[in-house]
């Protein structure tokens, strides 16, 4: 069985769970005693926070111990590290190159980089380089945002003026984007060969994840995707979100090197991320698939939870008999 290491683990019970029925031998790893997703794998360990300087060494010996052949970060927290210390981690690392890394994790440096290769992005500016006569409503972004938190729309310039000055976090302003959004889940190889792209509609997100939505087969998406992460070397999975305009061109906003929260609608569409996941670890080369996925599943999600006892000093599932019935039916 193939080792697959889960770095900040936190919620992501649907992604570790998704890689052990695919095969893979599961070790998962938080700060957090209480993060769900480590009691879902087969190993769970905690490790120092991403900014402590043993954080990678930490990883490395859990690499070495269960010989782990592929790392998965399953938050941005630990990407930059992760993608700088891969001699050093002894595993494949499903992140593209440090660079890449570091513009995505930056939405200024993103706009930027998508310009340079040639890839649709709104307008943008930072707070001292808007223009006078700007369009609104725009919108204040924080440049290390995520969650859609600290992000403000404006409609006019007392407004934008407004939370330029409320914000305390480091902003940009861009135009907002008038058309449908769609998110595609894109899951390129080692070399940045995109292997499959699945498109999905945003119906409804709650703190920039997606809770409801539906994968479409739509050629100009998945195009979209493709092209997107061939253009920037991805490596692994990537979430890119993006607008369609009235014109009919496509507008990236966002691009997540992860997998994205919609993991759960590509996964039952066929998409065999996992698996693709597997494969590359193993030294194999899969062949793109792209369009190979079920078109018109929704997914609609809900709150579950996780009972825990405490066992010496560590904790562990806790399944409580079920009350008899109140009164016979």
């Amino acid at each position: 069985m193939t080792g697959v290491l889960f770095t900040c683990a936190g919620q992501r019970v649907d992604i570790v769970t998704a890689f052990g029925r695919a095969g893979a031998r599961t070790i998962a790893v938080d700060t957090n005693a209480l993060a769900p997703a480590l009691y879902h794998a087969d190993v769970h360990a905690f490790v120092p926070p991403v900014d402590d300087p043993a954080y990678v060494s930490a990883l490395a010996a859990l690499v070495a111990e269960h010989g782990v052949s592929l790392i998965v970060p399953l938050t941005d927290l630990d990407h930059g590290v992760l993608s700088r210390g891969r001699e050093e981690l002894g595993a494949v690392v499903l992140l593209p190159a440090p660079q890449i890394v570091d513009a995505l994790a930056d939405k200024w440096l993103a706009h930027l980089l998508f310009v340079e290769r040639g890839i649709g992005s709104p307008s943008t500016w930072l707070p001292e380089d808007v223009p006078a006569d700007v369009e609104f409503p725009v919108l204040v972004k924080a440049r290390h945002g995520f969650g859609s938190r600290d992000i403000f729309r404006c409609a006019d310039r007392r407004e934008l003026d407004f939370f330029l000055g409320y914000t305390t976090v480091d902003s940009m302003v861009q135009a907002c984007c008038r058309g449908e959004e769609f998110s595609i889940d894109v899951f390129c190889d080692l070399a940045g060969r995109c292997l499959n792209a699945v498109p999905r509609t945003m119906i409804e997100s709650k703190g920039g994840e997606s809770i409801k939505g539906m994968t479409i087969r739509d050629d100009a998406l998945i195009e979209v995707g493709r092209h997107v992460s061939e253009t920037l070397g991805l490596v692994g999975p990537a979430n890119i979100q993006c607008f369609r305009e009235s014109d009919g061109a496509h507008l990236v906003t966002d691009i997540n090197p992860r997998f994205g929260g919609g993991f759960p609608l590509p996964t039952a569409a066929g998409s065999r991320y996992p698996e693709l996941a597997l494969a590359l670890a193993a030294g194999e080369h899969p062949e793109p698939r792209l369009g190979d996925f079920r078109e018109g599943l929704y997914m609609t999600r809900f709150f579950s939870e996780l009972v825990l006892a405490e066992n010496g000093d560590t904790l562990k599932p806790f399944a409580e008999e079920l009350p008899e019935p109140v009164a016979e039916p």
